[in-house]
């Protein structure tokens, strides 16, 4: 029986981070876009502990691996893709051009699936990640619909259909672009081995206790400058964006 609930309980916290994201979906048809991006945020939590217990039970498997993705397109490809369209939806037309741009929101699932078959066969992101991590541009995203509903005087600078357009083309690069960035998988307690996740994590947790969801996209800046600077000092240069050993 514990073998049994060893073997399967990883797989079983990815499907409910893969529950997580259909609900995300079903309030995003109902315009919640509140509860959609809590959503995002409960699949994180999910998709964070997955792999935890995995290297806890030591209960790998490539059923798992590949479940963790598909769960992934749908929680962090899908569903904030959803959010995206209904904020360009709430935009306000500013001319003919403007009326098509929604449909540029669905271009982030095609970048997530890129950026997901890529982590799966690039042996290169065994311990760190090259481009943005699928999970953070979701958090991301998610934190759009929270910090209008914290701050509702910003609507009129943030819904702006140029603007998103913008800021989704820039997140789809971000996520295919050679770009080094850390895991905040902690293999050992050692401070000086994870210095940039410490400090990472504090400041994180004070920016989002003094302004709560609108932290969220000063801590995703935080975590790339991070790990540029990590690279730039830890491994002395960069080398086509990473090192030839990632």
């Amino acid at each position: 029986m514990r073998r049994r609930v060893k073997k399967h309980l990883p797989n079983a916290i990815t499907c409910a981070n893969l529950f997580s994201g259909c609900i995300g979906i079903v309030f995003t048809f109902q315009d919640n876009l509140v509860f959609a991006a809590y959503a995002i945020f409960l699949a994180a939590i999910f998709d964070f502990f997955d792999g935890f217990a995995s290297r806890v039970l030591q209960s790998f498997s490539g059923i798992g691996k590949d479940l963790d993705s598909l769960a992934d397109m749908v929680s962090f490809g899908v569903l904030p893709s959803a959010i995206m369209y209904e904020l360009l939806l709430r935009a306000p037309q500013i001319n003919h051009i403007s009326e098509y741009l929604n449909f540029i929101a669905f271009l982030i699932p095609v970048f997530s699936a890129l950026r997901l078959a890529k982590f799966n066969t690039d042996t290169r992101q065994a311990e760190s990640f090259i481009g943005l991590p699928t999970p953070a541009n979701a958090i991301l995203i998610a934190s759009i619909p929270l910090i209008l509903a914290q701050y509702n005087g910003l609507s009129r600078y943030i819904l702006n259909p140029y603007g998103l357009s913008l800021f989704i083309v820039v997140m789809c690069v971000l996520l295919v672009a050679e770009i080094p960035l850390m895991s905040l998988k902690f293999k050992n307690r050692d401070f000086t081995k994870n210095f940039y996740r410490y400090i990472l994590l504090l400041f994180s947790a004070i920016l989002i206790l003094f302004f709560k969801f609108a932290a969220v996209p000063v801590v995703i800046v935080m975590y790339i400058t991070l790990s540029l600077i990590q690279l730039k000092f830890e491994d002395g240069t960069l080398v086509s964006g990473h090192k030839k050993n990632y």
